[in-house]
């Protein structure tokens, strides 16, 4: 890692896009634990909430800014700095993995005291390291042997990556991210849908390279049929459907009994022949679904990202509405989820990103506007995000979690201003952290 000048040209659309997402991510990392802040800006896993469109905007931009970057040395007669590039990726793995295991250390510690080492390193694997940056950092290294490549080599690729992540999860990612320790973000095998935005941003690139700011009318409607196609997925989530009826709740109040038939959740009897404990929450056949399920399709179609579905059962309604579901949900594939990194998220999550990012192309680059609060963040991301984890350190013991909504607020505000503070200090003294 090091500290560098700011390159005299940037684009500057990149930056502010960059310096939203981070914004982005102070507000729901920070309020996302408040008993006061609404569901649309947390994580629950079961759709894709506005907190939900925060990390795939790292992957967009990172696609992006490698194109761009590896894109212009190629066509200026270099060769591919394969080197350099494989140094960088590995560099951010690495800041990843010492990063987290400080953020964690007691943790790590509390583990490796009672439990065999077999465990703790399954956990530092399976969860305590993949988080933001080491996603970042192997999705990266996943595409780069086609991120110079023609435009159809790089999307031949990605859905290359969606068909073997779907294979895999049928195999046994699924059940497995979803199974405690929970995988974040996708778990280790995440960046096969991750390459979904990764390689939208690559194709944004391009199209800023062709056209300039007259490439904001192209992303913005790819980005608006990119969205459509991951909700299309989405749809297969409604099999999973099933009526608020004691009979189909019994499902899920045990482990080892399976549901009786109905006509919306047809029986699942996996569960009754296994012992192995598995989340309540998840269906039996949650990837490749039973033909008594498609038969009983009754036309409805999935909610829209960002409104709620059902919950996955009874004992999982919110506390004051219980008893008022009419309908549950189990867990699956088809559905948009954060944790699992079903294939219909990150790829509603990629076209939201291509509409985002076509406004600040042509709101900064078209028209001129700059935030400053956005450029500071956007030009010092790495700094940033680090700094996000102490000054949370430093702000969330005055502000408990049962905080009132101004207190909340008030702590929102000291916390991202320590954030935005310090990195001013950095653009003003020319140090950017890069890897």
């Amino acid at each position: 890692m090091s500290s560098v000048a700011s390159p005299k040209v940037r684009l500057t659309s990149l930056d502010q896009f960059r310096g939203y997402t981070m914004f982005g991510m102070l507000l729901v990392n920070f309020l996302g634990g408040y008993a006061m802040c609404p569901r649309i800006l947390k994580h629950t896993h079961d759709y894709c909430s506005y907190a939900d469109t925060i990390m795939p905007q790292f992957l967009f931009a990172a696609g992006f800014a490698m194109r761009l970057s590896l894109g212009k040395r190629m066509e200026s007669g270099g060769k591919m700095p394969w080197g350099r590039a494989i140094r960088r990726i590995v560099g951010l793995g690495l800041v990843a993995i010492l990063w987290y295991s400080y953020c964690d250390l007691d943790g790590i510690i509390k583990d490796y005291q009672s439990k065999p080492l077999g465990d703790v390193l399954f956990q530092l694997f399976k969860r305590r390291w993949f988080q933001t940056l080491m996603h970042i950092a192997v999705t990266s290294l996943w595409i780069l042997p086609v991120v110079t490549s023609h435009w159809k080599i790089r999307v031949g690729y990605m859905f290359f990556s969606v068909i073997l992540h779907f294979c895999l999860s049928w195999w046994f990612n699924f059940e497995w991210v979803n199974t405690d320790p929970n995988g974040i973000d996708g778990g280790p095998l995440g960046f096969l849908t991750w390459a979904v935005p990764a390689i939208c941003g690559t194709l944004a690139c391009d199209a800023v390279r062709a056209f300039g700011t007259g490439a904001a009318t192209r992303i913005a409607l790819g980005g608006v049929g990119v969205m459509l196609i991951g909700w299309i997925i989405s749809n297969g989530t409604v099999l999973y459907n099933y009526p608020a009826t004691p009979q189909d709740d019994a499902q899920l109040t045990s482990s080892t009994s399976a549901a009786a038939p109905t006509a919306a959740a047809p029986v699942d009897t996996a569960q009754a022949t296994t012992a192995k404990p598995r989340n309540k929450k998840l269906a039996l056949d949650p990837v490749i679904t039973t033909m008594d399920r498609l038969k009983s399709w009754d036309g409805t179609l999935a909610e829209p990202p960002f409104v709620p579905p059902p919950v996955a059962g009874k004992e999982f309604e919110p506390k004051g509405q219980e008893g008022t579901s009419k309908m549950y949900r189990h867990w699956n594939y088809w559905m948009m989820s954060q944790r699992s990194g079903n294939p219909s998220y990150p790829t509603f999550a990629a076209g939201f990103s291509l509409v985002i990012y076509a406004l600040f192309l042509w709101a900064c680059d078209g028209r001129g506007w700059n935030l400053g609060f956005f450029r500071t963040l956007g030009t010092n991301s790495l700094a940033a995000y680090i700094l996000h984890s102490v000054a949370g350190w430093i702000v969330v013991p005055y502000f408990p979690k049962d905080s009132s909504e101004w207190r909340a607020l008030l702590g929102f505000a000291c916390f991202t201003l320590i954030v935005y503070l310090c990195c001013r200090l950095l653009e003003r003294l020319g140090w950017y952290i890069r890897v």
